[in-house]
């Protein structure tokens, strides 16, 4: 909660500046307004939005919540305050929700296309910088599940990581001393044979990389009868028309970060009683 609220106050300062020049001439007395829903989606933002009202002091009722179904027209919120305070907030107030709900909207349609599918659906570190936390807070309201927040929460060895490793069953093995007896360790594989080393050498989870899904089902058959307890992700340019056709083929997981990076704010807008 300190980390939004510092996230929401930072937000405040850079639209306000050296301070809003509206701010000295507003007429006195309090206002009323409403935010309206000019688009069909899923709500997020409502948290962070929520802690900016108490942090300017206006009074903010929210007729939605965070998950919920929106429709073209409807009062997402009703405010009220000092017109100065009310108009300062507004921008942030709605680029909180526009942003936020946007990638809810995405990953929401992400869950609907592979519901039924015994299936994980994650995001991705593909974030804007020191947006991470906000945006996959949105990702998760619209269904999604989160991949690493971080370098620190699973050791990953991506194709990259590989070109600097010699050994890789050794590697592991120091690993395993090294970090946290909880953490996993995924690898990342474009090949059939680049899986059954990794799993060899001692893998948690493999990611199948770029893979097509009925390369995938070679590797999920091989997991299920050699290394059950090794959880499988499948990922690479997977998007809204392919995601099913990847769930199908026995995955744990199908991570996308077009969940995210490809999402288009919804639109709300303010209207004064």
């Amino acid at each position: 909660m300190i980390n939004i609220k510092k996230f929401v106050k930072n937000a405040i300062i850079e639209d306000n500046g050296r301070g809003d020049l509206f701010f000295d001439v507003a007429p006195k007395g309090r206002f009323k307004a409403q935010v309206i829903c000019k688009d069909d989606g899923v709500l997020a933002g409502v948290k962070y939005a929520r802690i900016l009202a108490r942090t300017e002091k206006f009074d903010c009722k929210f007729l939605k919540l965070d998950g919920d179904r929106l429709k073209k027209g409807d009062v997402i919120a009703k405010l009220e305050g000092k017109a100065s305070i009310l108009l300062s907030s507004e921008r942030t107030f709605l680029n909180l929700l526009q942003h936020a709900s946007g990638i809810a909207t995405q990953a929401s349609k992400y869950a609907q296309a592979i519901e039924g599918y015994d299936v994980a659906l994650l995001d991705t570190r593909k974030t804007r910088p020191q947006l991470r936390d906000f945006e996959k807070y949105a990702s998760r309201v619209g269904g999604a599940i989160n991949h690493r927040l971080g370098l620190d929460d699973c050791l990953m060895l991506k194709d990259t990581h590989l070109k600097t490793i010699d050994n890789l069953s050794e590697f592991i093995k120091k690993a395993r001393k090294r970090i946290s007896w909880v953490t996993k360790i995924e690898i990342e594989c474009e090949t059939f044979e680049q899986v059954k080393h990794a799993m060899e050498a001692g893998a948690d989870i493999i990611m199948c990389d770029n893979m097509k899904p009925d390369q995938i089902e070679d590797v999920v058959k091989y997991r299920d009868e050699n290394f059950t307890h090794v959880l499988l992700e499948a990922s690479g340019n997977i998007n809204l028309d392919t995601i099913e056709s990847y769930a199908k083929t026995g995955v744990d997981a199908v991570s996308s970060g077009s969940i995210i990076h490809q999402a288009t704010w919804l639109d709300f807008s303010m209207k004064f009683d």
